[in-house]
């Protein structure tokens, strides 16, 4: 008994499904990290120089970033307020920091003010986070490294 060969179509093809997946995963992995350093920074604030300024030993766990402009309005994720308009959103940081079990010690409160916004208005946007129990502070300026 003799036994045809089956003839080979000709161009053999991989499966690329799992190159395609590991590109979506990929893709979806760095819009993530994109997403969470843009809400550190904010085109309307020019960080002050400093010499005394140094980079963060370690990262901060709960950081709420606040952007002081030169003109005292607060920047929270993308929406502006006044300093006395600040209140409902620091309400909502500590509801969200209760419902993880965390209380507004753990959290660090980063002020980013404008170059030439006034030493007055920040006091007032860090009594405001005091009035709701926030007591850290981290205050962001540029490394000014100067020539020694």
């Amino acid at each position: 008994m003799r036994i045809k060969k089956q003839q080979e179509s000709g161009i053999l093809e991989g499966d690329l499904t799992p190159m395609i997946d590991m590109t979506f995963q990929l893709i979806a992995f760095f819009m993530v990290l994109i997403n969470f350093t843009q809400s550190e920074q904010n085109e309307k604030v020019k960080l002050p120089s400093s010499v005394l300024a140094k980079p963060a030993k370690a990262p901060i766990e709960f950081p709420i970033t606040l952007h002081l402009t030169e003109d005292a309005t607060v920047v929270v994720g993308g929406q502006e307020t006044t300093i006395g308009g600040i209140g409902p959103f620091l309400i909502r940081e500590k509801n969200v920091l209760e419902i993880q079990g965390k209380s507004p010690d753990d959290a660090t409160v980063v002020i980013r003010a404008h170059r030439v916004a006034a030493t007055g208005r920040v006091q007032e946007l860090i009594k405001a986070c005091q009035e709701n129990s926030f007591e850290k502070f981290a205050l962001r300026a540029k490394e000014d490294v100067g020539n020694e």
